[in-house]
């Protein structure tokens, strides 16, 4: 099936495309050309992925694959949430953004988080699958790690001893929360939709 990945994201589009590589053939929004803004107003993951769906399907008419993804941090009541990307004002980088995040949490305690993806496929307004899966693991206050993106060089995995950001690409692909949603998907894609 050909479905519009709805990212710009080199890095997300690289990440789909090698855990869908044999189920779906994924395009960006740069492949077709879509340029408009789509405003996320959702107060959840879910609500955003199906935002982006129903904005790009209304103007290309074929299915749509969406995620809204984001970090949440417990002692900071789940935020950032559905305002990760934007946490901080959308035009700081990754590293200036989760430096901000950690000037907001006390050095001596634990932080729990968690990294959430809602994953819609939109094939049509009659059919659409929605996932929502989460990874679990720690903020650390040593950034490591040179592969990822986001706040992945400060979510520490403590079973693995690793960040986000020092796991290969394809460590990544099998314990990510966007990996989780999309092996759940990629299942439902097996029995023929």
């Amino acid at each position: 099936m050909r479905v519009v990945l709805a990212t710009k994201n080199k890095h997300k589009l690289l990440e789909f495309k090698n855990i869908f590589k044999e189920s779906l053939e994924i395009l960006s929004l740069l492949d077709i050309g879509f340029n408009e803004e789509i405003e996320e107003t959702g107060t959840t993951f879910i609500e955003n992925s199906l935002i982006k769906c129903k904005k790009i399907y209304e103007s290309v008419k074929m299915p749509v694959l969406a995620d809204d993804s984001g970090l949440c941090v417990e002692s900071l009541n789940y935020e950032p949430g559905v305002l990760s990307a934007r946490f901080g004002g959308k035009n700081l980088t990754d590293k200036e953004r989760y430096e901000l995040l950690l000037t907001k949490l006390d050095r001596n305690r634990k932080h729990n988080a968690s990294f959430v993806c809602a994953l819609s496929l939109y094939i049509n307004p009659n059919r659409i699958y929605v996932i929502q899966e989460e990874v679990k693991g720690e903020i650390t206050f040593e950034p490591k790690g040179t592969n990822g993106f986001g706040y992945d060089p400060i979510f520490y995995l403590p079973e693995l001893n690793k960040t986000m950001a020092e796991l290969s690409a394809e460590e990544k692909n099998r314990i990510s929360h966007r990996a989780k949603a999309s092996y759940i998907l990629n299942k439902i894609l097996q029995f023929g939709i």
